[in-house]
């Protein structure tokens, strides 16, 4: 049983209890996450899309396991950044900085 910090994605829909005999999801699921911009020096509530890595585990990057150092990919379009060529930029990555499990919310800061 998996009692940490997850992010679910918006489709999720659980399996039926025998299939997950082994590995259960029970803990907390987010959806959002406090991310700091570095250089405008401002912090956003933003949707998370994805999670790219996790380095504490290869398997806690599978089940979706929110850690400590964790790599987000986070919903930037509400920002209104945009590439050099004019194009609006969808996601961005985000580091997980503090332990969701402990502290009930996920806080990051958006790599640039």
């Amino acid at each position: 049983m998996v009692t940490k910090a997850t992010f679910i994605g918006p489709g999720f829909t659980r399996k039926p209890p025998k299939y997950e005999r082994f590995i259960w999801l029970s803990g907390l699921r987010f959806n959002k996450a406090h991310v700091t911009h570095s250089e405008l020096k401002c912090t956003f509530n933003l949707e998370i899309i994805g999670l790219e890595n996790n380095p504490n585990d290869q398997m806690y990057t599978s089940l979706g396991v929110l850690t400590k150092g964790t790599v987000i990919v986070v919903n930037v379009s509400e920002l209104g950044l945009v590439t050099p060529a004019g194009k609006v930029v969808w996601g961005k990555y985000a580091q997980v900085t503090n332990d969701p499990e402990n502290d009930g919310c996920v806080n990051a800061v958006l790599l640039v």
